[in-house]
This record gives C-alpha cells, sequence and structure tokens, in this order.
C-alpha cells in the first residue's frame, strides 16, 4: 500500500490530565490460558518448520476447535495469522540485517516456495523482497515484538513527511488521545492508521510528536473508511522513571466519516507475548508514477512534529 499522507499536530496536557487520560482508556485484563502462551512459544521457537493447528492444539493437550476459540480471544487473531506474522516478521528481519539469498530466507522462515512465498510477500507488504532491501525500507522500518523494537528517527521521520506521497488522498482527521502508563518516563510516539488489524504495509496516514507524555494527536488527511489506530512509542531510559517501560504500544479501531469527529482512546502498555509481532516501513514502493506525484504534492505535506 502507499502511503496517502502524513500530518500530525498534539498539545501536551498537564500530569494530573494526562493521567486521567490513561484511566480513561483502562481496560481489565485478562489473564492468558498457559496452553495459549505455550503454543506462542512453539510458534517462535520452530516457525521454520510446517506446524499446523491439529499439531499445536496437540501438544497442549486441547481439541483444535477449543485450541482455536481460546488463541483468537487472547490474541485478537487465529494461530494461523499469528504464525504468518511470526514468519513474515522474520523474512523481512532477515531482508534487512543478512546478505541471505531470498531462496535461503524462504527456507529459513518455514515456506518451500520461493514463488509463492515471493507472491505472498509482495500482495501482503506491496513490495517485492528485493524491493524490501533498499536502505530506506530499513531507515524508515517501525517495528514490536517482545524481544524487538524499533521505530525511525525524528529525523528519518521529517523526512518522509516531506516526501511521501500517495495517489490517493483523503480529507478528514482523528483524534487520538494516548494515554502513557504513569511509570513511562515521555517519549516519541508514532500512530499509524492501518487497512488491517494485523498490518503488514504502511499506514495510510500517520503522525507523531517527540518528548511526549499522555497528550492528543490529531492526524490529518485521513481517507474515509474504518482503520486500525497502531501507536509505540520509544521511551529510551531515562533517569526520572528508571524502572518505567522503555517501549510501549496501543491499539484500537476507528471509523471516519465526514459527518461526525472521529476521537480514538489508546491505553499504552508494554508488548506482551500474545500481540503478533509487526514491522511494517514508512517508505513507500518507488514507481515513476507516484514519484511524480510526490514531487507535485510535496509542498502541501506537513512535517512530522
Amino acid at each position: 500500500m502507499i502511503l496517502r499522507s502524513v500530518a500530525s499536530g498534539g498539545a501536551d496536557e498537564d500530569p494530573s490530565a494526562g493521567e486521567e487520560l490513561y484511566k480513561q482508556v483502562q481496560v481489565p485484563e485478562q489473564p492468558t490460558p498457559p496452553s495459549v502462551l505455550r503454543a506462542i512459544e512453539m510458534m517462535l521457537e520452530r516457525y521454520f518448520e510446517p506446524i499446523t493447528l491439529s499439531a499445536l492444539a496437540s501438544e497442549v493437550f486441547v481439541s483444535p476447535f477449543h485450541f482455536s476459540r481460546i488463541f483468537a480471544k487472547a490474541t485478537g487473531v487465529t494461530p494461523g495469522r499469528f504464525l504468518t506474522a511470526v514468519r513474515l516478521f522474520e523474512a523481512k528481519r532477515l531482508l534487512l540485517t543478512t546478505s541471505l539469498t531470498v531462496s535461503d530466507i524462504v527456507c529459513s522462515v518455514g515456506y518451500s516456495s520461493v514463488g509463492t512465498f515471493t507472491s505472498r510477500f509482495a500482495r501482503s507488504v506491496g513490495m517485492t523482497p528485493t524491493e524490501y532491501r533498499d536502505p530506506e525500507v530499513g531507515e524508515l522500518l517501525v517495528a514490536h515484538s517482545t524481544y524487538y523494537q524499533r521505530m525511525p528517527t525524528l529525523s528519518s521521520l521529517r523526512d518522509a513527511g516531506r516526501t511521501c506521497a500517495s495517489l490517493q488522498g483523503g480529507n478528514e482527521r482523528v483524534t487520538v488521545r494516548l494515554g502513557l502508563p504513569s511509570t513511562a518516563a515521555p517519549a516519541n510516539v508514532l500512530v499509524g492508521l492501518f487497512a488491517d488489524s494485523l498490518p503488514q504495509s504502511g499506514p495510510v496516514a500517520f503522525g507523531g510528536l517527540a518528548g511526549a507524555g499522555s497528550t492528543l494527536l490529531t492526524i490529518n488527511g485521513v481517507p474515509e473508511g474504518t482503520w486500525t489506530v497502531l501507536a509505540v512509542a520509544d521511551h529510551g531510559v531515562g533517569p526520572q522513571v528508571p524502572d518505567g517501560p522503555a517501549f510501549t504500544i496501543g491499539s484500537a479501531p476507528v471509523s471516519v466519516t465526514p459527518f461526525e469527529p472521529s476521537v480514538v482512546a489508546l491505553r499504552m502498555r508494554p508488548p506482551a507475548l500474545t500481540d503478533p509481532p509487526i514491522a511494517v516501513t514508512l517508505a513507500s514502493r518507488r514507481t515513476p508514477g507516484n514519484q511524480q506525484v510526490a514531487a507535485a504534492r510535496r509542498t502541501h505535506l506537513r512535517a512530522v512534529a
């Protein structure tokens, strides 16, 4: 998917208001069944092997039907989609950090056919595996899992705001109420709107803030539709809250129409084992057509704050 628009804005709240934002979007946490946690550990350990739903259910001593139901309830996706996310996450990591051939990577992440993998990768990501090795893809990578987190530098985001455009734009705006944990240091925050609840390609619009606490962030240029709002926050390591999380995430659906304001509240939290790993890039696929559009619209885009 080509990046549609880039804009951001926000106003920091005072500390008491920030705490109130966090409380407003706080939801009770349900314990994750041990069988689900064990199944996820197996996927992470053996994603390169042929793994079936029946085999996973058998390993954790439940029926396939019951296992699929409790897994989806705990993670928000089916076991098959979770495993695919793990494999694509690893494939992207290998493409960006190693010189392995695409054929070697295909075998390393559990696929048996280069053609099948390439077709699925291009359909999901919007680029071929070879195109994904462009340096800009890694520079503008947003990734999170329980063992790896990454987001672009603010200078890279500003550059993206000036150069990324699309063939279709949006005219709506979304206000995001970000609630960060009271134990977390101020963070560099990136918020994107995605067409899929488990995105593999870039957002339709995004915005960002530097050194933010609980606050409001307005994203302009959003197309009409139903989107998944995904936020990542890099808190770093600060002396003020040494025991706070270094990285937090949050997500929620939002419907965008021209008839009423679109507001969504996100409660940020550290990544959990039950979160499917996500790696998306803000870099768009380079074609002659969208490069010409980018040049024409460049002056109309606002840089990330």
